[in-house]
């Protein structure tokens, strides 16, 4: 049976469509309408960064002072990334659901993406660009992670790495059922979370 619709099958003023052709359609559509809102966001607030004066201000990333113009309502996320050029910082939810865009604030796991930039000033911001080993390479955590292959598509990487640092910093040894919930507030669309958590467990055995 074929699987086209056509002018022998409906009637003359319909085309002829595929299966293929119409299951192309909607996966296309379904994408447009689920990044509608994001694209929408982000217009607003690069419209408004070009009309609206924003505030000068100094913030401490990764042990540098940086200076960056942000707005009062701009978050974390949006500075680090479009402001600062630390790209490493992933934004995906924007809405503290699922752990992406993660970074320490004194030493504290903190979702970006929900943070205003205004109310990090005078505190220590770490991104994963700031997370090195004592010798400037990669830190014991990612080294970890290469070797029990937890980045998979690797969106949600960086956020996975900056928790898990964190989480050894409070706590060098902890036990399987502490990593766990240390790490439950990162979510992997892989579904990777035991590689994750193997890592994490490897690191923690390390010097």
């Amino acid at each position: 049976m074929s699987d086209a619709i056509g002018p022998g099958k409906i009637g003359s003023v319909l085309p002829v469509i595929s299966r293929r052709d119409f299951i192309k359609g909607v996966i296309v559509g379904g994408a447009a309408v689920s990044s509608a809102g994001y694209l929408f966001r982000a217009s607003t607030l690069l419209a408004q960064s070009g009309s609206v004066a924003g505030r000068l201000i100094t913030i401490n990333v990764n042990g540098q002072q940086r200076r960056a113009d942000v707005m009062k309502q701009e978050t974390l996320a949006w500075t680090v990334r479009h402001k600062l050029g630390l790209t490493g910082t992933k934004l995906s939810c924007d809405r503290s659901e699922c752990g992406a865009c993660t970074v320490m604030l004194d030493g504290v796991t903190t979702y970006s993406c929900s943070t205003l930039t205004q109310t990090a000033r005078g505190r220590k911001i770490t991104t994963i660009e700031g997370i090195a080993g004592p010798d400037g390479g990669l830190h014991k955590v990612q080294k970890a992670m290469i070797a029990e292959l937890g980045p998979q598509c690797g969106f949600c990487t960086s956020g996975q790495v900056v928790a898990a640092v964190a989480l050894l910093n409070r706590n060098p040894h902890p036990t399987i059922d502490e990593a766990r919930r240390g790490m439950s507030g990162n979510l992997c669309k892989c579904g990777a979370y035991d590689h994750y958590l193997k890592a994490v467990m490897r690191a923690s055995q390390e010097a």
